[in-house]
């Protein structure tokens, strides 16, 4: 095999990979708004590095959000149940604030901002 197929074929499996964490986070609610964390706009990096190391950047619809522990560690939870997944890194930011503008169009349909 030639470099360029090993390297072709360790970027379509990390892109595999990381469709496989979309479809995880996306199992991740906020417990007061009927819409995924995906969908909400709070993932802001998702990052799959070769080794299937996953890092996560989010964050979440206030900083005093009654959810702060949970909402991070359930998206840990769901994307460490991925086969292959080594390690997951989820930090927490609020830089840049979140606000409405960051939704996906279905999350605004389904809170009827639209």
């Amino acid at each position: 095999m030639s470099t360029d197929n090993n390297t072709e074929t360790a970027s379509t499996q990390i892109e595999g990979l990381k469709e496989k964490v979309v479809q995880a986070i996306k199992l991740v609610y906020d417990p007061e708004i009927p819409v995924d964390v995906h969908d909400l706009g709070l993932i802001y990096e998702i990052t799959v590095y070769p080794v299937n190391n996953v890092y996560i950047l989010m964050t979440l619809t206030s900083p005093n959000c009654p959810s702060a522990e949970f909402i991070p560690s359930e998206v840990k939870d769901k994307i460490q149940q991925i086969q292959g997944v080594n390690n997951v890194e989820v930090e927490l930011t609020f830089d840049p604030p979140y606000s409405q503008d960051m939704m996906s169009e279905a999350a605004k349909l389904e809170l009827g901002f639209l």
